[in-house]
């Protein structure tokens, strides 16, 4: 009798934790797993990776998300300011999703209105991982943010720090996935 109490309280306990847990806004990725590879891996700069953006997704916006914005950045470059490898924004709020190579502009498969400025490679769009030979592992940290405006009001050619600036200010919220790379001498 005991063991069939016991039984029943887990599994009352579970099941209620399950109903009651709270959907948080979420980042996913089919083609991202805990290790970039040479698909992301950057196509200049010494790395000869096919430079595609990994596919996104997104669920459980806050109320009053008006648009959103993704980045992705390596916190461990050796500039003293990490390095920015893509900046996408005004994404309009009823997207939840950027398709494999959708930092790639000239495929123009990003969503409409979509606006992808430069990276600290200099160009719009995605840059894939590239960490110096022999540096070890690099983290990249992709973030979508939910955003109170439609529009940042910025352009293409505007430099990472001020569209960091105005996400910052303008975020609800955000979430996030890490991955990790290295490139070794060859």
């Amino acid at each position: 009798m005991k063991k069939i109490n016991l039984a029943l309280l887990l599994s009352l306990l579970f099941t209620t934790s399950a109903i009651f847990a709270q959907k948080t806004f979420t980042l996913s990725s089919k083609d991202l797993g805990g290790q970039a590879t040479k698909t992301e891996e950057f196509g200049g700069f010494g790395c000869t990776g096919k430079n595609q953006s990994p596919q996104l997704s997104w669920a459980n916006a806050p109320e009053g998300t008006k648009s959103f914005a993704v980045t992705m950045y390596d916190p461990d470059a050796p500039t003293g300011s990490g390095w920015w490898h893509w900046l996408v924004f005004d994404i309009p709020n009823n997207t939840n999703e950027l398709v494999a190579n959708a930092g790639n502009i000239k495929l123009n498969l990003a969503p409409k209105g979509a606006i992808q400025s430069i990276t600290n490679y200099g160009a719009a769009g995605y840059g894939g991982p590239c960490p110096p030979e022999n540096h070890g592992i690099h983290q990249y940290i992709i973030t979508v943010y939910a955003l109170k405006t439609d529009k940042l009001g910025l352009d293409a050619n505007t430099d990472p720090a001020t569209v960091g600036y105005y996400l910052w200010s303008n975020t609800i919220a955000k979430a996030s996935i890490v991955t990790y790379y290295q490139r070794e001498k060859k």
